[in-house]
């Protein structure tokens, strides 16, 4: 079968006088049947390219899944006079919340089943489920599409009834008050921006709900939450480096809203309630790793803000727990995440003991204030994700809950994790690298690798358990995370050296990773593989750019790789949120700097790796056409032999298949498409 190969249809784009020929722009145009009827030819191709590989899809499938409890339940956690879980049932793919009152003996209650309001979709997902402060009522909300634009609709506990009131084109999150009768909720506007705060009257026409706030600059959006008190009710607007907090009584709707401290460029800060003060987590005053501030609930603006954790430059502090006897702090040093235990009466502090040499812990669900408990989770590349009760009085540790490896094969002490530190280009940088591997699995040049990669908006891939990747561990693989800039794994200036005009970094840290794993005889460019998804697709579409020969093959999934263009064109969602991550191509410094990285724009005649490209037909975060404009532009222009086919799942969006099971299947393919080119 011939690949396929999409018409050339000359565009050109004009910005700053500068010209770039866009023969591929025409994919953009989503109801043109020629655009269906090529992404269904690449479909084709693509079964018929990986034909070979059906039944062990089909094995790898059946075995990943066979390694999740088909009954599973969530660890139960205590809210309001009951205990909640969320469970599956074996044969269903959709999740089961459930209620107990009081106590766990007691009979269950299903709060929303899943899998009826599912039931005949292709896609379906619920954002959340909100139960009233009285107890009787519940908000939840779906999107059966793949956009991430979510409808929120109401239940009566105690009828079972589905309440007329029906919310569309929402971000998918309730607010109760403490009246029972009122929530607050956001819209979004045409490019998907959250972008105003509604209060609706329960029994009343959504067409009359009231405009709470309206978020102008496109350069935020916005988000509601109860503090954990459940007093007081916020709206934050944020953006990259900007926050703005503004707050009302919980029990009051009609109140005037409060600003904590008004927006100011560079002032990042979020808020927590205790008592008459709130406690802030700030980047004020320089803390470019984040402090810990209070003030008066009633004199709460910035000049009153004082300092309970000061700023530490070797530190990066990113999050806390308040308790009414204890602070826990979340921290992260030299890579690794740390949980900080203050006494607040003795003051004396002391972090829990993590011994894996690469790994994950974070604080858990805390919903009570008047407690010595602490729940928190640890993972790492070998251990399974499990939760812990910490007492903080004692100082003694129950584990909870473990996640459940079945089959009967999976033994912890069979592999081996691992942390290298890279030499970088530059001679001073060290990129940190987790691995792990089978035991049994030798390092050498014939040694399969798969590398993978984030590195955007200061998010953090850390080490932690995979089920799935079992399958490629146990068939010779090594699995390795490259920590690049544009994360904060080693601090706040990690990611502002991978962000704007030091994007670049952030490809360079990627590739010199994989040539110190070949330097170091963990494997070689014959047998090594680079994976990454939405701007993690951008950097190993750039890495291919720069270094074609580095990997054997990649894996891009969702891939943001036609940034010029997208940055440009503000109608797209979630563009002009961007601008503070990526730069604004209006400014031409910008615009020749991301032209000089995009994945698309510096496609050229030249070998390329085996590729394997996927997307969702209505993904709202990297819009199909981007990795469609991609693949057909490589066709185009490469001048190797190697495989390129591209994916695209019709009925869903950024995150993939919705359904327990059905992602799997995703993963499925992807490794086999590993595993037959590492055979080639």
């Amino acid at each position: 079968m011939k690949a396929p190969q999409a018409k050339k249809i000359e565009k050109i784009l004009e910005t700053h006088g500068d010209k770039r020929i866009d023969n591929y722009f025409w994919l953009n145009e989503r109801e043109n049947p020629e655009v269906i009827k090529y992404i269904e030819e690449e479909n084709a191709y693509e079964e018929f390219i990986m034909k070979d590989t059906e039944v062990l899809q089909e094995e790898l499938f059946e075995e990943m899944k066979a390694r999740y409890k088909k009954d599973d339940e969530s660890l139960p956690y205590f809210f309001n006079e009951y205990w909640y879980i969320v469970r599956y049932e074996e044969g269903k793919e959709y999740p089961i919340f459930c209620r107990k009152y009081k106590s766990l003996d007691n009979e269950e209650e299903i709060v929303l089943d899943v899998n009826i309001i599912a039931e005949g979709k292709e896609f379906f997902e619920v954002g959340s489920v909100a139960v009233s402060p009285g107890n009787e009522l519940a908000s939840f909300s779906s999107d059966d599409v793949g956009r991430r634009i979510y409808t929120l609709n109401f239940k009566n506990l105690k009828t079972g009834e589905i309440l007329p009131d029906t919310i569309p084109n929402t971000t998918g999150k309730a607010v109760w008050a403490n009246d029972n009768q009122h929530v607050f909720y956001i819209r979004k506007d045409k490019s998907l921006r959250a972008f105003q705060v509604y209060r609706h009257q329960l029994g009343t026409d959504s067409a009359d709900d009231v405009l709470i706030f309206h978020e102008k600059d496109d350069t935020f959006d916005v988000n509601v939450f109860k503090t954990k008190s459940l007093q007081y009710i916020f709206i934050a607007s944020s953006s990259t480096i900007s926050d703005e907090h503004r707050f009302i009584p919980s029990d009051n709707v009609f109140a005037e809203w409060t600003v904590i401290q008004p927006r100011i460029d560079d002032l990042e800060y979020s808020v927590e309630h205790y008592e008459d003060e709130f406690y802030i987590i700030t980047n004020a005053d320089d803390a470019i790793n984040f402090k810990i501030v209070k003030a008066k609930i009633d004199n709460c603006s910035m000049e009153n803000w004082v300092d309970v954790i000061p700023h530490r430059a070797e530190v990066l502090l990113e999050g806390f727990e308040i308790f009414r006897d204890y602070l826990v702090l979340e921290e992260r040093e030299k890579g690794l995440l740390q949980i900080k235990i203050i006494d607040e009466k003795t003051q004396e502090s002391y972090y829990l003991p993590f011994s894996d040499p690469t790994y994950t812990a974070y604080i858990g669900i805390n919903l009570e204030f008047d407690t010595e408990i602490l729940r928190y989770g640890y993972t790492s590349l070998t251990q399974p994700s499990s939760t812990y009760e910490y007492n903080m009085k004692d100082k003694t540790t129950k584990l909870l809950k473990q996640q459940e490896v079945l089959g009967g094969k999976f033994f912890h002490e069979n592999y081996i994790s691992e942390r290298i530190w890279a030499d970088s280009r530059d001679g001073k940088t060290k990129v940190p690298i987790s691995l792990v591997y089978h035991k049994d699995t030798k390092k050498s040049a014939d040694t399969p690798l798969l590398l993978y990669g984030y590195g955007s908006y200061g998010h953090t891939v850390d080490a932690s358990f995979s089920n799935v990747r079992l399958s490629i561990l146990d068939r010779g693989f090594i699995y390795a995370i490259a920590h690049i800039r544009g994360g904060e794994y080693l601090g706040r200036e990690w990611y502002e050296d991978g962000k704007m005009l030091f994007k670049k970094n952030t490809f360079f840290d990627f590739i010199d990773a994989g040539k110190y794993l070949i330097k170091e005889n963990y494997t070689s460019s014959r047998h090594m593989y680079a994976m990454g998804g939405s701007a993690g697709g951008l950097l190993v579409g750039a890495v291919v750019n720069y270094e074609p020969q580095l990997f054997n093959g990649i894996v891009a999934q969702v891939p943001f790789v036609d940034v010029v263009s997208t940055m440009l064109d503000d109608t797209i969602p979630l563009t002009t949120g961007e601008y503070d991550e990526w730069g604004n191509p209006n400014d031409e410094e910008y615009y020749h700097y991301m032209k000089d990285y995009s994945p698309y724009d510096n496609v050229e005649a030249k070998d390329y790796p085996h590729m394997l490209i996927t997307t969702g037909f209505h993904d709202s975060q990297v819009q199909y056409w981007e990795p469609a404009k991609w693949t057909a532009k490589l066709r185009e222009l490469k001048t190797d032999d190697n495989i390129l086919v591209f994916k695209t799942d019709m009925s869903s969006g950024h995150g993939g298949a919705s359904g327990r099971f059905e992602s799997l299947k995703e993963d499925a393919l992807e490794y086999a498409f590993l595993l037959k080119i590492d055979k080639k």
